[in-house]
């Protein structure tokens, strides 16, 4: 019964009259208000995250542009770009990929929105540190009772999904692989997870961030390099891929081997679902980490948040999609991680295509479980304050050895489910603040187009100054053109 209702609910979220449309046109409407702003700075805002990393070390804020990206990173960069694209495959067929991509170009826009938001808005908790996300810049930003109820039903349905996409699906994945690569029982595996993941919890957002830094950029190389080597070996069939992935991806793909087909709308539905799922773009996650960012204004922390959905999607993704499609083993009627593992096996001699994707899908999910406890507790404190954060990171510690030990024959379709939840009051709240957000942007991009003068704020802001940046000013109604 609980299968049954969570089916129906995810195909009502996700089906073509709630969020895919929602996503898609928030997506549109934000590029257009934007001026493209994900096409014309993707250059300078890969330069601004990736080589200079720090912004501002003087201004508030707890981490520096880059462990921010890296925290990000390691959240979103989990199973959804080993499984969640071979699902989406399997379901959708290959133009689901393309659908992906297209998720991705656009959310590009609602990721540099909402992170802007996030430091635009962003507070003091009671212990010094910076506190952001959707769970306050709705509440702030649309002041009155319809603000308050999106920015509460945020935050719950944030620390639902915590344990969901964050938790049980990221340690069941670990130790799966685990048990079927190296034959390491799951309860072993269980308890070492939830003790390494307490230790760095207890740290807060600087602990966190300091092994994401640095297990982040490792994670991404290891990966893509053994994609491009498959795809080197297998490079004749890349530009039939390709043409595989486009023109399914408008006519839906027929019954072939153990591929059971699939229409034009399956192809959208599933690359759109799962293109979020990888990506987070419009969930308004990666804004609560990117409120901890020290950063100078919000536009250049938005654009750095931004590069965050092109690596996971254009770049990771891609690779996952285009292993399985050029090795003809999306034919084959397996789906998932197995799926996956299977396109690096046959793309690569003897066994090491398996354990690569083992290895790499035990780095992804491990990264997000750490950056999705960041996300639960931000989020546990908008609804019960401070002391309610370090029961929250003992009580998600406990849940990640569950995860690892117990079948999850429903968590996935949960998780779908509380992701959904989770994007509708954020992406309603971005077109309601898009002219605020295009406003601000134009107006610090018009005297800083390539990242590089670092102007004063206070030119740009009226009289807010660079340390209340995160505050409204009095003579700015929050919702206006």
């Amino acid at each position: 019964m609980l299968d049954e209702i969570l089916n129906r609910l995810s195909s009502i979220i996700w089906g073509p009259f709630v969020l895919i449309p929602l996503l898609l046109g928030t997506g549109i409407w934000l590029t257009i208000r934007l001026g493209g702003v994900q096409f014309t700075k993707l250059i300078p805002a890969l330069k601004l995250a990736l080589l200079r990393r720090h912004d501002a070390d003087g201004e508030p804020g707890d981490v520096s542009h880059y462990q921010a990206l890296a925290t990000a990173l390691a959240a979103t960069v989990g199973v959804g770009n080993i499984a969640g694209v071979a699902t989406a495959i399997h379901l959708g067929g290959p133009g689901a990929l393309f659908w992906m991509w297209v998720s991705a170009i656009f959310g590009m826009a609602a990721k540099y929105s909402e992170a802007f938001m996030g430091v635009r808005f962003r507070t003091t908790d009671a212990k010094g540190e910076m506190s952001g996300g959707p769970q306050y810049y709705l509440k702030k930003a649309i002041p009155n009772r319809f603000g308050s109820f999106l920015s509460l039903f945020f935050a719950i349905a944030a620390v639902i999904a915590s344990f969901g996409i964050g938790n049980m699906t990221q340690s069941n994945s670990v130790a799966a692989a685990m048990e079927s690569t190296f034959g390491v029982e799951p309860f072993i595996v269980g308890i070492v997870l939830a003790v390494f993941t307490a230790l760095v919890l207890i740290g807060g957002i600087k602990s966190i961030s300091r092994i994401t830094s640095g297990m982040v950029p490792f994670m991404i190389i290891f990966y893509v390099v053994a994609g491009l080597v498959v795809l080197a070996i297998n490079w004749q069939g890349i530009l039939p891929a390709l043409g595989i992935v486009f023109s399914d991806a408008f006519t839906g793909t027929a019954a072939v081997g153990g591929f059971a087909g699939s229409a034009m709308a399956q192809a959208v539905q599933f690359g759109v679902a799962r293109g979020i799922f990888s990506n987070e773009s419009g969930m308004g996650s990666a804004a609560i980490v990117a409120a901890a960012a020290k950063t100078k204004h919000p536009v250049r922390q938005g654009l750095v948040s931004m590069t965050q959905t092109f690596i996971d999607t254009i770049i990771v993704v891609s690779m996952t999609g285009l292993v399985i499609i050029t090795t003809g083993v999306w034919q084959d009627g397996s789906t998932g991680s197995a799926l996956t593992s299977e396109g690096f096996s046959t793309g690569l001699p003897g066994q090491w295509g398996g354990s690569i994707v083992a290895i790499a899908l035990i780095f992804f999910a491990y990264s997000t479980v750490l950056g999705w406890a960041y996300y639960g507790e931000r989020n546990v404190e908008r609804l019960i304050g401070v002391k309610g954060v370090m029961p929250y990171r003992l009580i998600f510690s406990v849940v990640v050895f569950v995860g690892a030990t117990v079948e999850l024959s429903t968590v996935w379709t949960f998780s779908d489910v509380a992701n959904g939840l989770m994007a509708l009051p954020n992406l309603i709240g971005l077109l309601i603040c898009s002219g605020l957000i295009a406003r601000e942007t134009k107006a610090y991009l018009a005297v800083d187009p390539t990242l590089e003068n670092e102007p004063a704020v206070s030119t740009l802001l009226g009289t807010a100054s660079l340390q209340h940046i995160d505050e409204p000013r009095d003579d700015e109604p929050a919702i206006q053109r």
